[in-house]
C-alpha cells in the first residue's frame, strides 16, 4: 500500500546532476559492495539466490552453510536427492517447491551445460526457479555483467526518492539501466538494495542516517 500511495502521489524524478551525486555518495560510502548471501562459486550463488525468494539472506546463509558442506555442485545435489535437499533447507519458506526446482535445475545443468552455470540470460531463465531478477543477480554478481536486478527494496526507493519511477519492476529496471551512469551500473544493484534494506526502509525510512537526504525527492522525509 505504501508503494501504491507513493506512486499515485507522483514522485519527482531527480535530475542527472543529482542522480550522479547519489551514486557518487553511495560509492564513496561503500566502494566494493556485494551480496550478503554467502557463496564460493557461481553455482552456490545460484542456489542461494533461488532460496532467497521470500526469505531473508540470514536464513538462507544458515541453511547453505550446512548444505554446501555436503553438496556444493549440481552433481552433489542430484546425489543428495530431492528429499535430502529438503532436509537441509526445511527452515526456509517454500522449501518444498524450492527443492523441486533446484533438483530439476541441477539435472539441466548436468545434461545441457556440463555442470556449469551458463552466462547467458536465456539459458539461465530456462532453469526452474530462475526468473529475470535471479538471472540478473547471477549475471551481475557471478559474471560481472552490468545488470540491475530490481527487488522490492530497489522498486520502493527508485520510486520514493525519484531515482527511476516506474509502475512495475520491469519498468523500473529499464529506467535504471537507461539513467544510471555507465561507471556505476555494475554496482548499482548492490548499493540500492543495501540502501533500501538498512536506511530507506519500507515503513519508516531512517532519513536522519541517510547520506543522500539532500538529493532525495521524497515528499515525506522524516527530519
Amino acid at each position: 500500500m505504501e508503494i501504491y500511495r507513493e506512486l499515485t502521489r507522483g514522485p519527482l524524478q531527480v535530475n542527472p546532476r543529482k542522480r550522479k551525486a547519489i551514486y557518487e555518495r553511495l560509492a564513496a560510502d561503500n566502494p566494493y559492495p556485494t551480496t550478503e548471501l554467502n557463496f564460493s562459486s557461481s553455482f552456490q550463488l545460484l542456489i542461494a539466490v533461488v532460496l532467497s525468494a521470500q526469505s531473508t539472506d540470514v536464513s538462507v546463509n544458515k541453511a547453505t552453510r550446512k548444505l554446501f558442506r555436503v553438496a556444493a555442485t549440481p552433481k552433489d545435489i542430484l546425489a543428495l536427492g530431492e528429499d535430502g535437499l529438503k532436509h537441509h533447507i526445511r527452515t526456509i519458506g517454500l522449501f518444498n517447491s524450492k527443492a523441486k526446482n533446484i533438483h530439476r535445475a541441477c539435472a539441466i545443468l548436468m545434461e545441457q551445460h556440463g555442470g556449469e552455470v551458463p552466462q547467458d540470460r536465456k539459458a539461465l531463465e530456462a532453469l526452474p526457479g530462475v526468473g529475470r531478477k535471479t538471472a540478473n543477480v547471477i549475471l551481475n554478481t557471478a559474471f560481472g555483467q552490468p545488470t540491475i536486478a530490481v527487488d522490492t527494496h530497489i522498486f520502493r526507493i527508485s520510486n520514493r526518492i525519484g531515482l527511476a519511477p516506474g509502475k512495475n519492476v520491469d519498468e523500473v529496471e529499464q529506467k535504471l539501466l537507461g539513467v544510471t551512469p555507465k561507471e556505476f551500473k555494475l554496482n548499482a544493484h548492490h548499493w540500492l538494495i543495501l540502501h533500501g534494506r538498512y536506511v530507506c526502509k519500507a515503513r519508516r525510512p531512517n532519513c536522519s542516517e541517510c547520506i543522500i537526504l539532500d538529493l532525495c525527492e521524497y515528499k515525506d522525509k522524516l527530519l
